[in-house]
């Protein structure tokens, strides 16, 4: 095989990848177990000023300390570990090449490299990082690999909007 051949082959199956992120189906659940659309505030996604990072990026959805927090979707752990502001935090790559984050974790039960299901728990609620000391909760953020140009705004870091998407719309629609 000649190598503009291989190169083509390679060039293919990339973009085979890439499409087949986007087709994956992501029908998301709510990331703690027994909790409904009641147990976060609605209007808090780009709420600013909010603390160090300026702007609270995701939701936070209030549950009793040890309750299990699920996969929003299925997918894959690209990171587990403790971070100043998250705490214990997980990591996901899921469907739409989107990455689901949570954070201030009691404790995690997944590892890197996994591939999870929305019925196995991936850590319990808690209020590790820079959430000691505040109601239990577990800070969930979606944020899109490929960005969305036309949602950048002159909100207070309104660029990174491009790459945030709010999750509280994203539960919502599904219930």
């Amino acid at each position: 095989m000649n190598r503009i051949k291989k190169v083509i082959i390679g060039l293919a199956a990339v973009l085979l990848i890439l499409l087949t992120g986007f087709v994956l189906p992501e029908d998301l659940v709510i990331p703690v177990k027994g909790a409904t659309t009641l147990d976060w505030n609605h209007d808090t996604f780009w709420y600013s000023p909010w603390g160090k990072s300026g702007v609270h990026k995701g939701i936070d959805i209030f549950s009793p300390i040890g309750t299990p927090a699920v996969a929003a979707t299925d997918g894959i752990v690209l990171f587990t570990g403790r971070l100043n502001l998250g705490g214990n935090v997980v990591v996901i790559l899921g469907p739409k090449w989107r990455i689901h984050y949570y954070a201030h974790l009691n404790s995690v039960s997944t590892t890197m490299g996994s591939l999870v299901s929305q019925t196995r728990p991936i850590g319990k609620v808690g209020d590790s990082g820079n959430a000691k000391g505040k109601p239990p909760h577990l800070h969930y953020t979606i944020l899109s690999v490929v960005p969305y140009l036309w949602r950048w705004d002159n909100s207070p870091q309104g660029w990174k909007k491009i790459f945030f998407l709010n999750p509280s719309e994203k539960l919502t629609a599904q219930y």
